[in-house]
């Protein structure tokens, strides 16, 4: 990631651009797009009790808002804490001028950099990863029309402007963070689900691939799926039954609960009756040379001029003739 943004000599500028000033807590708001899980329980009591001792030893990084307010980047959980050991100002560094995906990528690498891309949780990882692969995606559509734009203007760059084939966006995404080309693509799957789905597939309550089948449901539908993934086991299977059944990704309500207690509103159609007959009274009826097409085609016949006879209520479907030894090796 260093290439493609380095936060490092971000924060090494010039001094003035890197004061430290204090600023209120009530004047702080979250990023507007957090997409990281704060600490709380033990780890958040450590980190309160730490700033009661010690203070924040390390400024917040914040943008200016309008109204005297400032946006968080990094140092959320260093607010969270602070406010409540009860201090009413917190260092930071206020960063002027910075543009969206500049904004975006101080909260993404400054987590990233703390936590470790594999310590962060799959919903986190598939925000960080969908977030990245837009970007890079809608870099690749600006120099396309960069290219055509210099052509139109000089035919003659043809040449110098043909570019080899290369690695596919979901490819270079994942080469940064050593992922495959599909497991990225998965991951964006994965950021396509509401939160509730996202958190099943935190706590390991639904498997990853199953959540990328649900990811296909539309939004209402897999509203459903959360409200019912407390009684019901929705593995992969089933995630895919509900993809398959889908109709432009909705499914009533009705139709999710079916497939996932795996019951029907049809009434269960009663197996045919199977009868076997003896070695002896095959033998009896068929000889050794007699081929399979043939037994068959006597049984069908003998079968047809005993039904003629009999009355219309005998249910035929229901009678069915199997001969244990009736195979193309007995039939030789």
């Amino acid at each position: 990631m260093a290439a493609a943004f380095d936060l490092g000599m971000m924060l090494n500028t010039a001094p003035s651009a890197n004061m430290v000033q204090q600023i209120a807590c009530d004047l702080l708001t979250p990023y507007h797009n957090h997409m990281f899980a704060l600490y709380d329980g033990e780890r958040l009591e450590d980190m309160v009790e730490s700033i009661r001792k010690n203070g924040v030893l390390t400024p917040l990084i914040v943008q200016p808002l309008s109204g005297g307010k400032y946006e968080i980047l990094i140092g959320h959980n260093r607010w969270n804490a602070s406010k409540a050991a009860g201090l009413a100002t917190v260092p930071a560094i206020v960063k002027q001028g910075l543009t969206a995906d500049e904004a975006e990528m101080y909260v993404i690498e400054s987590n990233i950099m703390q936590r470790g891309f594999d310590n962060l949780r799959i919903s986190e990882q598939a925000a960080v990863v969908a977030q990245r692969h837009e970007a890079m995606f809608s870099q690749g559509k600006r120099n396309d029309i960069i290219r055509e734009l210099k052509l139109l203007e000089n035919p003659n760059l043809e040449s110098e402007l043909t570019e080899t084939p290369s690695q596919t966006t979901r490819d270079k995404v994942g080469s940064e963070y050593g992922l495959s080309g599909k497991t990225v693509s998965r991951l964006i799957r994965i950021n396509r689900l509401i939160d509730e789905l996202k958190e099943q597939i935190d706590n390991e309550n639904i498997a990853f691939l199953a959540g990328v089948r649900l990811s296909y449901l539309s939004d209402d539908t897999q509203e459903t799926v959360a409200l019912l993934a407390e009684q019901y086991k929705i593995s992969i299977k089933k995630a895919e039954e509900l993809r398959k059944n889908a109709s432009d990704g909705s499914l009533s309500d009705k139709e999710v609960e079916q497939i996932l207690s795996g019951k029907t509103d049809e009434p269960q159609q009663p197996k045919p009756k199977s009868v076997k007959i003896s070695q002896a009274s095959y033998s009896r009826y068929f000889s050794k040379k007699a081929t399979s097409e043939e037994v068959s085609e006597i049984i069908e016949k003998a079968l047809e001029m005993y039904f003629m006879n009999q009355d219309d209520d005998t249910d035929k479907s229901k009678v069915i003739a199997t001969f244990p030894d009736f195979d193309k090796e007995q039939a030789r």
